[in-house]
């Protein structure tokens, strides 16, 4: 089994990326990081140098997401799970809007950037490493904020439309990749509020019972991902194994 992992730096990706170690049917696992890869990511690749390759990648950039995945082919031709973690909610001045006076054109376009537009350059170039006769899943992070159907507070603008367009995006991905790959599930899922730098300054108000360990999310995710059938390709599903209105 050949795995790959995109955002791996830290957060949920980093814990995806130690939970597939633990597999030992993984025989090969690939875990992206931009610029530098964190301590933590370095001295996972020590540890299992045979099994975890870094690759630097910036997924704004299609010209690396395109060079990344031809050097993953030609080491193992194809991939039986990839998960797509990358996720952008506040950095430095950008924040996410509790009101209309506080959007940005910037700020939107940079949300867009990394949570929608990065997942779905990365479905452009990764169908050929798919499309084999093998079981694939192609897994990415969503978030409930970013359905239409349950926003009933507001706010949240980029955010909440960035993962509302990631849905969309990856939803038409499905749609193709029914035709072209007919053995790759493609779904979006939400993982819960987890303890990670992302949602940290978010916490305050969250009940203990539903702020999730990375190590308890990325359990109940590949809990949903081994239990998918056909039926469930192309769908939004949350940590527990239900689905999410669009």
């Amino acid at each position: 089994m050949q795995a790959l992992v995109v955002g791996a730096n830290r957060g949920i990706g980093l814990g995806f990326v130690r939970y597939l170690l633990q597999d030992d049917r993984v025989r090969h696992l690939y875990a992206t990081h931009r610029q530098q890869p964190s301590p933590a990511l370095t001295a996972l690749g020590e540890q299992f140098p045979d099994r975890l390759r870094l690759l630097g990648l910036d997924i704004t950039s299609e010209a690396e997401i395109s060079s990344a995945l031809q050097q993953i082919q030609r080491e193992v031709q194809r991939l039986h799970l990839v998960l797509y973690c990358v996720g952008f909610l506040h950095e430095g001045p950008i924040q996410p809007e509790k009101g209309l006076q506080q959007i940005q054109a910037d700020h939107l376009l940079r949300y867009f950037q990394v949570n929608s537009i990065g997942a779905v350059l990365l479905a452009k170039h990764l169908l050929p490493l798919l499309k084999h006769p093998d079981r694939s899943v192609f897994a990415s992070i969503s978030a409930k904020v970013g359905s239409i159907g349950d926003n009933q507070l507001g706010g949240w603008y980029g955010y909440r439309a960035s993962k509302a367009a990631l849905n969309m995006l990856i939803r038409t991905t499905a749609i193709e990749y029914s035709r072209k790959s007919p053995k790759t599930l493609v779904v979006l899922l939400h993982p819960g509020t987890t303890d990670t730098d992302l949602s940290q300054p978010f916490q305050r108000n969250v009940p203990p019972q539903k702020l999730f360990a990375v190590e308890r999310t990325v359990a109940q995710l590949m809990q949903v991902i081994n239990g998918l059938q056909p039926e469930d390709h192309g769908q939004f599903f949350s940590w527990d194994g239900s689905r999410l209105p669009w």
